[in-house]
């Protein structure tokens, strides 16, 4: 557990052997305190949390973007994304405010949690309410991060598909359009909740945070759009992955069907000298073997160049 009183983006550590202190206004600033769920029971006595945001909080893995509003505090869930190339899963970020104070909670550490204090200094940020911006905000800027690199996973899927098509790519597409398809699936209720944040009037968030909020929906927007495109393009890949096996099959069967007709005049040669017929003008030959063998040559290599010729090689 970490409390701290941020005055204009100054964090000033406060003990936390006596967490009372965080209850009352501060004369300046506000106390954030980043803790981990198993410590949310701390907070309840104190802040007097409404019990169904702590049990939220407490069982649910995966849980549903969304906004409760119980009486002096706000309970929010926003999902952080990670993507380790292999899979892509969501981390639940639950947010408590209240008018002096924000509570960040998380079952793992949160990369955004980290990457949004360089911005509170920067900012001066000196409320609450301005913290849940740019922390809502940093959360969403890391979904462009993780579709540039589903991005980049999709131009080498492509690229080593028209090099060299392999079995283990079609489960490699399959896998990345389930993950993409899940993603979409649960950006839309997060795209809700940043509605509700542009939207709605609510008392513990300055009017003046509205249209950054609505900001942030608009990326979100872009996001949900940006992984139905990815989606198209996973598709294009399966269909891009059966017809380069049909052009690999169709190449396979035309250097076969090749060697066969090539195959087959000298067949039809072997086929008459190795007829039992006592009287045969070439079996008597001192050359006659030569001379045939050279024959065979000649009229298969005659072949072959006929057909590079035409490109059927």
């Amino acid at each position: 557990m970490k409390v701290r009183l941020v005055r204009n983006g100054i964090f000033t550590v406060i003990d936390d052997e006596d967490l009372t202190v965080v209850k009352e206004p501060p004369e300046d600033g506000f106390y954030w305190i980043d803790l981990r769920l198993e410590e949310l029971s701390l907070m309840q006595p104190i802040f007097d949390l409404h019990e169904l945001a702590i049990e939220d909080s407490m069982h649910d893995e995966e849980q549903r973007p969304k906004l409760e509003i119980y009486g002096d505090h706000y309970f929010l869930v926003v999902n952080s994304i990670r993507f380790d190339d292999e899979e892509i899963f969501l981390r639940p970020l639950n947010i408590f405010l209240g008018k002096h104070w924000i509570i960040t909670a998380t079952k793992q550490k949160i990369n955004e949690i980290r990457l949004v204090k360089p911005r509170l200094l920067e900012e001066k940020v000196h409320s609450p309410d301005r913290l849940l911006y740019h922390l809502v905000d940093t959360v969403v800027d890391s979904y462009f991060a993780v579709a540039d690199r589903v991005e980049e996973k999709i131009e080498r899927l492509e690229e080593d598909i028209l090099v060299s098509t392999k079995k283990s790519h079609l489960t490699e597409i399959i896998g990345l359009r389930g993950e993409i398809l899940w993603l979409k699936k649960a950006l839309g209720p997060q795209k809700d909740l940043l509605a509700k944040l542009n939207k709605k009037e609510l008392d513990l968030i300055n009017p003046e945070l509205r249209q950054y909020f609505g900001d942030i929906y608009e990326n979100a927007v872009k996001i949900v759009e940006t992984f139905e495109t990815y989606r198209d393009l996973t598709g294009n890949l399966r269909e891009a992955y059966q017809s380069s096996l049909t052009s690999r099959t169709n190449d396979i069967m035309r250097v076969f069907t090749a060697m066969t007709v090539i195959m087959m005049p000298l067949t039809v040669i072997t086929g008459i000298f190795g007829m039992n017929f006592r009287h045969m003008p070439e079996l008597d030959w001192e050359y006659g073997y030569y001379a045939v063998l050279g024959l065979m040559a000649l009229i298969g290599i005659s072949i072959f160049f006929f057909f590079k010729k035409k490109d059927w090689l």
